[in-house]
């Protein structure tokens, strides 16, 4: 049974590894010391794997990808303050030398999760919602405990232990966005960072081209549910057909949030503003509050009922829980991002990530922009990715979708996405780049339009966004 009593903080029976030393670190992770004078050097901060970013005290990951981060550890020693490198070769500054640095970070995290025993893990994942959701979590868990939370979405095999190795000894909750490309990767996720909670928002249709279908996909999230102990809480989508059939896969306590009748955290008269804010009244069994959110989209409020619904079991009233959900802004860039130019064009930027389900809400949100105040909407979209053999059928629905709405739609891309999206559109522009597109809109759009970017990551939308949001009136 699903109860909303707060469960007593767990004893701490052990210290909070770091501050470690070297040597200490090259037992752990079974790797050789090279170039370093002082063996009992303390690593007093977090994991890093960027070597721009100043972290004295930390300790580099040269991962190897698009670039070598071999080529960067001089420079995350000297100029950005690590203490040591961990590296598969030596690298002319301290550096504990492995055979595979990923597998390296991996043992150190799950080394440093163990010591970590006054600490609740909460992991999080979803098709889409992960980041908005684990942001959620992060300012509305500190009411009733120290939070660490991933930062941006760094949800996997790097980004964990960068997230983990934040932790102290006085760190009470510790949320952790975990992303999959494929069958197992979570399970190594939850490896490391042996969850408490697990928070599944849905299995949309994002990267189903690397799965192959819906329900590969939730073979994968359901992952993150199944090493629960019996003492923890499975959080699943009442309203996802394939997340809800994944409560057999747990032994944990399952809590429904949702819509539906079934749901125990549920979200009733729901209605956007005119503003794009979503109202709602928050259900649970402890009571009902009232909760308007600051958030841009209807969509994010099955993100704040999972954040309720995750936080409650720790105590939170529901009364606390809408008051703190009153509260949380937007912390993630490029994701319903709004900016108001001085020449009156507001810009929405939500171009970090694109699925069919998220470009939907996005239009729903500036549809309701736009309803009483009668500006017009422009919708520039661009590239869904990974959605496979339904690729193109996926882009011109959405293309008519916006038309329907009475949405002016501006397709961005040389590709067949990008005119799939302009032929189901009824009143479409169609060029073939960025550049393209801001020339666009530097003679289309006037003041009082509301302009939204929308599309993946990876089809650099977002930099348009962001240059279009801090310019002034259009030439």
């Amino acid at each position: 049974m699903f109860s909303l009593v707060g469960l007593p903080a767990a004893e701490r029976k052990a210290p909070r590894v770091i501050p470690l030393t070297l040597a200490e670190i090259a037992a752990l992770v079974d790797g050789t010391l090279t170039d370093a004078p002082d063996l009992h050097a303390k690593i007093t901060a977090s994991l890093m794997f960027d070597s721009r970013l100043p972290n004295p005290g930390g300790l580099f990951l040269a991962l190897t990808g698009e670039r070598d981060g071999h080529d960067y550890a001089r420079s995350a020693v000297e100029q950005a303050g690590a203490v040591a490198v961990l590296a598969t070769r030596p690298v002319g500054v301290p550096a504990i030398v492995v055979h595979d640095v990923l597998m390296a970070a991996a043992a150190l995290t799950a080394s440093l999760s163990a010591q970590l025993t006054g600490t609740t893990f909460i992991g999080v994942t979803g098709s889409s919602g992960k980041t908005s959701t684990k942001d959620l979590l992060a300012q509305i868990l500190p009411a009733i405990g120290p939070t660490v939370a991933t930062e941006q979405s760094f949800n996997n095999e790097f980004g964990l232990p960068v997230t983990v190795s934040r932790a102290t000894r006085d760190t009470r909750y510790l949320v952790l966005e975990m992303g999959a490309r494929g069958i197992g990767h979570i399970r190594r996720l939850t490896g490391m960072a042996p969850l408490d909670t697990a928070v599944v928002l849905n299995v949309g249709s994002a990267h189903v081209g690397e799965f192959g279908s819906r329900q590969r996909i939730a073979e994968a999230k359901g992952e993150l549910i199944e090493d629960l102990p019996a003492s923890g809480w499975a959080v699943l989508n009442a309203d996802d057909d394939l997340v809800a059939a994944m409560a057999p896969r747990t032994r944990a306590s399952v809590v429904l949030f949702g819509r539906a009748h079934n749901a125990q955290v549920r979200a009733e008269d729901v209605r956007l503003d005119d503003a794009g804010h979503a109202r709602f009244t928050l259900v649970t069994p402890a009571g009902s509050a009232p909760v308007r959110l600051r958030l841009l989209g209807e969509h994010h409020v099955d993100n704040a009922l999972a954040a309720a619904a995750a936080a409650m079991p720790y105590g939170m009233t529901p009364q606390a829980t809408a008051d703190a959900l009153n509260q949380c802004v937007q912390v993630a860039a490029g994701r319903m991002e709004v900016t108001e130019r001085p020449d009156g064009i507001t810009v929405v930027n939500d171009a970090y990530n694109a699925n069919p389900e998220s470009t939907r809400a996005a239009l729903d949100a500036l549809v309701a922009m736009t309803r009483t105040n009668g500006r017009n909407a422009v919708a520039v979209l661009g590239t869904m990715l990974e959605l496979g053999e339904h690729s193109q059928n996926a882009h011109s629905e959405v293309g008519a979708y916006a038309a329907k709405h009475g949405i002016r739609v501006i397709a961005v891309g040389s590709g067949p996405e990008a005119r799939a999206i302009a032929a189901g559109a009824d009143t479409p522009h169609l060029v073939n780049d960025e550049t393209e597109a801001h020339e666009l809109l530097q003679t289309l759009i006037a003041s009082g339009d509301i302009v939204l970017f929308k599309s993946s990551r990876d089809a650099n939308l977002r930099h348009l966004a962001s240059r279009y949001a801090a310019q002034g009136a259009p030439a």
